[in-house]
């Protein structure tokens, strides 16, 4: 935590709109491009790497490995590596991922819902230019 999270009475504070507060970068790792999808995706039920990376269509292994790997470290998704052969691991949500990813997802409907007027604007932008 850094000094700006806390209050003069030793309270901690968060706010995401101050430079250096530590709750921007969880938004950053739970709204970032990835990190929204696989929270999302990962909503119906836990899934092994690969089948993640298939449902979140255009993310790179890479990507997919730091994503998750945040997302882990800030308590949303739980990693579940079995020792068999060939290993196997399962990526789920935990409580906590559970309650975030319900209401991206809401926000991820809003925005779905909304794109004829969503596009009718981009057009409407695009001819002023």
């Amino acid at each position: 935590m850094s000094e700006s999270d806390f209050e003069e009475h030793g309270r901690v504070l968060f706010d995401v709109f101050a430079r250096n507060c530590t709750s921007r970068a969880t938004l950053e790792h739970v709204t970032g491009r990835w990190g929204i999808l696989a929270l999302a995706a990962l909503r119906d039920g836990a899934l092994r790497f690969n089948a993640l990376r298939r449902r979140v269509d255009g993310v790179s292994e890479k990507m997919l490995a730091q994503t998750l790997q945040a997302l882990e470290r800030d308590g949303f998704v739980h990693r579940d590596a079995q020792a068999t052969i060939p290993p196997r691991v399962d990526y789920s949500l935990t409580p906590l991922g559970e309650a975030t990813a319900k209401r991206l997802f809401e926000l991820i409907e809003f925005v779905e819902g909304n794109m004829l007027e969503v596009t009718a604007s981009q057009a409407a932008y695009d001819a002023k230019k």
